[in-house]
């Protein structure tokens, strides 16, 4: 069963396509590792064996004809409680939601249930993909399995459970200011949210129109790039969606990073947040493997953290607070206290706030893409501290809000958030990878190259 739990997506679809692997067979090992543990850690919301395992025989009898789908056929996978799976209730892990049945696919869904992906269930969220970790909600909140009594990021909190834990080698989640990147870092596995409008957003319960991003959740840079190629599209019912053919996502990997320009955003995480020594450390460290693989690293500067961070918290804020609008005047004891909290900030805000909180979001972004004349990538933290206790109430909102994840949302950038070690205490720690618009090989390729010169993704939750 472990050996089974931490295969990669590429390696199973190797094993698979040559039929040394069968698809039930391996669903079912994973089937049972759910069953066994996650107990403990509240990954998945609405767990689907019988789905999965119907999933897993159609998949084995077509490859077993001939018929070869993707690189995800017969390879199961999660998705977070905001995507829809038609017949089933997608619930954002919210009482508002309990009884909502999707009526149709998410277009992610429509895409790897096409590539032939085994679906195993629904993944535990923040609610409405906001706030939390909450204990006033139908559900538990989703626990880190690093230690089960700590935070395991936010808001895609079962997709980084249920990756990390080995239930299944990839999750769907979404990002509206860091919702992919954060559960990334904090359980010790890569997230990556690709450019504004490369992946779809139908059929996901939207928190903030023009900054909600759908991406993958791996444990692995390939398995990434992999699942990116599968996903990414244009779809003319997202009218944020980007008409743009895109290339293999997988094609730099392995090309290595000499001679690249690697830019590090250092006052993110030194002047204008100081991040926990350890987590600084850590990135340190990070850059050296960089250097002494060959790349040019040099420093680069934006405008502040903080200008980011207010930027996003007024646009998030108000285009949420017009979704929730409704269910607030009529149902507000339905939220949980921390959603509720956070979803009437937007209510104090004007029409001008939002007006200038747009204007700003366009000169910062100007101003941070022109980095990329002069490096090819830029490498900044995503959190600022590894996972503080899960019931410490005032330590999660101090560090949810001590991160570098929100300004890519702002910008649209493609940004990936990798394991770079763990702490003394045996949390996971990561950093950031960001590329320019539509340079998501160029990222993965970074990524894959600090991966292959370091050890930490073969390292694994000590779960039992």
């Amino acid at each position: 069963m472990d050996e089974l739990a931490y295969l990669s997506i590429a390696d199973a679809a190797t094993l698979i396509r040559g039929r040394k692997l069968s698809p039930v067979e391996y669903t079912k090992a994973l089937i049972a590792r759910v069953e066994r543990y996650d107990a403990k850690f509240n990954a998945f919301l609405r767990f689907t064996p019988e789905i999965a395992l119907a999933d897993a025989k159609r998949a084995e009898s077509e490859i077993m004809a001939g018929h070869w789908r993707s690189a995800m056929h017969g390879v199961p996978y999660g998705l977070k409680d905001i995507v829809d799976y038609a017949g089933l209730p997608t619930t954002a892990h919210s009482a508002i939601l309990k009884d909502n049945i999707a009526v149709s696919d998410a277009f992610v869904t429509q895409k790897l249930r096409a590539a032939g992906g085994v679906f195993m269930g629904k993944l535990s969220t923040h609610e409405f993909a906001t706030g939390g970790p909450c204990f006033d909600l139908p559900w538990p909140p989703a626990r880190n399995p690093w230690n089960r009594d700590h935070f395991c990021g936010g808001s895609s909190s079962g997709s980084g459970v249920a990756t990390a834990a080995g239930f299944v080698p990839m999750a769907i989640g979404s990002d509206t200011g860091g919702s992919i990147r954060n559960p990334a870092t904090m359980c010790g596995v890569t997230g990556m949210k690709g450019t504004y409008g490369l992946v779809s957003r139908r059929g996901v319960f939207p928190l903030a129109y023009s900054l909600d991003h759908v991406g993958p959740l791996t444990r692995t840079v390939r398995d990434n790039a992999v699942v990116l190629n599968i996903i990414a599209g244009h779809d003319a019912a997202d009218p944020g969606s980007v008409a743009a053919t895109h290339s293999d996502f997988t094609a730099q990997i392995g090309r290595g990073v000499e001679r690249m320009r690697i830019g590090v955003l250092r006052h993110f995480f030194v002047k204008d947040m100081q991040a926990d020594p350890e987590m600084a450390a850590s990135i340190e460290a990070a850059l050296a493997v960089f250097a002494d693989l060959g790349a040019d690293v040099r420093e680069v500067t934006t405008a502040p953290l903080q200008q980011f961070g207010v930027c996003n918290r007024i646009i998030l804020a108000a285009e949420a607070y017009a979704i929730h609008q409704k269910w607030l005047r009529e149902r507000p004891q339905d939220y949980g206290s921390i959603t509720r909290e956070r979803f009437f900030n937007g209510a104090v805000l004007s029409a001008a706030d939002y007006i200038n909180a747009t204007r700003l979001r366009a000169r910062l972004t100007r101003d941070f893409h022109k980095l990329f004349e002069e490096v090819d990538v830029v490498v900044t933290a995503s959190a600022m501290d590894p996972a503080c206790r899960i019931d410490d109430t005032e330590a999660n909102e101090y560090t949810y809000g001590r991160q570098a994840r929100a300004p890519f949302n702002i910008t649209g950038s493609p940004a990936m958030a990798i394991p770079t070690g763990f702490s003394s205490t045996g949390l996971p720690l990561g950093l950031q990878i960001v590329g320019a618009p539509h340079h998501e090989a160029l990222v993965y390729r970074v990524g894959a190259a600090y991966e292959a010169a370091t050890s930490w993704t073969k390292q694994h939750p000590p779960i039992q």
